[in-house]
């Protein structure tokens, strides 16, 4: 039956495809590691974690039911298991209790499901049914501005043919992939696109963000004589085009908020004006400026902000209507994006692979020609090598005007042996040039050779616990938020005292009488810690939440003494 089993009616009629998904079933634990992170469900089920039950199916005979499978992959988030692999080195009996089981799926079992899951092909439909939750009509604010930005994975594998692509953080070209995420106002997760080949951030805009905004009804496909933006995407220089601007604007009603390209000129200093900026939850007091400016033949609102030394740093805009400091609020707060992606990186490790082999791209796609990059790559460093030689060789025909005799013929030699590397290299680029027109900048994907045309991996299943992942950073962010009143130091100590709530013990006690489930948390590192824990306890208990798969109300505590430091 395997380690930690105890429940063998049920797994041997599973064996043998005649029993149900288990049904979760408690025991009085004292001390159960991990079990904290029980703490957090009412937020997953806040933030619609088994909404996944409208979506997904999994066979009625297995021993394992979805709701088990989604909670043990969620509760793998938050405690920092980062992947299937990682439960060999945890206790398999110990973070089942926690969800009502004799013990967790292991290894091989969990990526049958998750295998089960990904095939139904409808992840991004559970995500599109989160977002109609997430921004229901008293919440749509949240969405009214909305951050894009791509984030790279490296492969590291050798199975795919990825295209190359420049990895910002390790300054080198590799294999890898590009995700692009989509995030509000608060910087919480909303929707990601998978990109398949080296799609640029303007076309995945155009040909799969705004379809999807449509899609899940954050903004309309009709736009009527609005005047009013539906929505404000803001993103970096990535996606600069004052067209591209002009055309979302004119499309679709959407305005855009970036980082002005190519600023050549400076504003007068005296034109600039102090005022206190609201940047996420801060006030910082700026030096900002507005004029309208034509870029591309068009018109757009500029905003500059100076900085100390002296640099100012030009925003371009296309809403009509928000304020100055608004705008510069809104472009300062896109390191919210940058801040969530480094903490996925960190804490979530949401890079890695969760499936492995590759599916095929459709062969009409057009891809940059690898041998007209290579060439057009050749011809760049031998005219590189030109220049080099050029410098040394021009100074030489004025050294030979100014300088003595008896020098002549040294420089002369240097003079012929420069000129003999210039004509080779300069033959070299030519014959290059002409082998490079005789290729085709971009050819169809069937067109390469079998063996080096581009795949993908298979994207399914990364969606699927993106959307996982999802769930638990805005779970995890609604309890650093409540408890932040209760913090002196907030700012640096919210999320740490989360991850002592999720990794410290609790007695689990159920009463089927009662039909209460206690979860009582054990003591955190230090006492303003548990005053933050039990003021956490007390508003969930207001929440009358009721364990998944059971009738059990859960009723939060913690056991630290709060008057000991007194």
């Amino acid at each position: 039956m395997g380690e930690a089993t105890t429940r063998f009616v049920d797994r041997t009629l599973a064996a043998v495809g005649a029993g149900t998904h288990a049904t979760p079933i408690f025991e009085e634990s004292k001390a159960l590691c991990g079990a904290g992170i029980l703490f957090l469900l009412p937020f997953l089920l806040a933030q619609g974690l088994l909404k996944a039950k409208e979506v997904f199916r999994l066979p009625a005979t297995h021993y394992y039911g979805l709701e088990s499978v989604v909670l043990t992959l969620a509760f793998m988030a938050l405690a920092r298991i980062k992947n299937p692999e990682q439960l060999k080195q945890c206790k398999p009996g110990e973070i089942g209790r926690i969800i009502g089981l004799d013990r967790v799926p292991e290894v091989r079992c969990l990526r049958e499901k998750i295998k089960t899951i990904s095939e139904q092909g409808r992840s991004i439909h559970f995500n599109n049914i989160l977002i109609d939750q997430w921004y229901s009509d008293d919440q749509q604010g949240d969405a009214g501005f909305l951050y894009v930005d791509g984030h790279v994975r490296i492969y590291y594998g050798y199975k795919a043919n990825l295209p190359s692509k420049y990895i910002a953080r390790q300054k080198l070209c590799l294999s890898a992939t590009s995700e692009f995420w989509v995030n509000d106002a608060r910087g919480m997760p909303v929707l990601m696109v998978m990109g398949e080949l080296t799609e640029k951030l303007q076309t995945v805009i155009e040909q799969q963000i705004i379809p999807r905004l449509i899609e899940t009804k954050l903004i309309s496909a009709e736009i009527g004589d609005q005047e009013d933006p539906q929505c404000t995407l803001v993103f970096d220089r990535e996606a600069y085009s004052p067209a591209f601007f002009q055309r979302l604007w004119e499309s679709y009603r959407i305005a855009v908020i970036t980082y002005r390209k190519n600023v050549k000129d400076y504003w007068d200093e005296n034109g600039f004006e102090r005022i206190d900026v609201q940047v996420l939850d801060h006030i910082i007091n700026m030096d900002l400026c507005e004029q309208e400016t034509e870029l591309g033949g068009y018109r757009f609102r500029e905003i500059r902000r100076l900085g100390v030394s002296g640099h100012q740093t030009a925003i371009i805009t296309t809403h009509p209507h928000l304020e100055t400091w608004q705008v510069a609020g809104r472009m300062f707060a896109r390191w919210s994006q940058e801040n969530f992606f480094r903490y996925l990186i960190k804490d979530y490790d949401f890079d890695k692979m969760i499936s492995f082999g590759v599916e095929t791209i459709d062969m009409e796609k057009t891809v940059v020609n690898p041998q007209y990059r290579k060439a057009t790559y050749q011809i760049k460093k031998l005219k590189e090598k030109i220049q080099r030689i050029e410098s040394k060789f021009y100074p030489l025909v004025e050294q030979t005007m100014d300088n003595k005799l008896e020098k002549m013929p040294q420089i002369t030699d240097k003079q012929m042996q420069y000129k003999l590397l210039l004509d080779q290299y300069r033959q070299e680029a030519d014959i290059l040039v002409k082998e490079r027109e005789k290729l085709q900048p971009r050819i169809k994907l069937g067109q390469m050779p079998e063996e080096k045309r581009y795949n993908k991996l298979k994207k399914e299943s990364k969606i699927f616990m993106n959307v996982i992942k999802m769930i638990c950073y805005r779970a995890e962010t609604a309890v650093a938020s409540i408890i932040s009143p209760y913090l002196a130091n907030a700012e640096k100590e919210k999320r740490m005292v989360v991850k002592q709530i999720i990794q410290a013990n609790a007695d689990v006690v159920p009463d089927y009488k009662n039909k209460t489930l206690q979860v009582i948390l054990y003591s955190l590192s230090a006492n303003r810690y548990n005053r933050a824990a039990a003021e956490l306890a007390g508003l969930l208990n207001q929440t009358e939440t009721t364990f998944p798969g059971t009738d059990l109300r859960m009723v939060f505590k913690i056991s630290a003494n709060l008057d000991c430091d007194r």
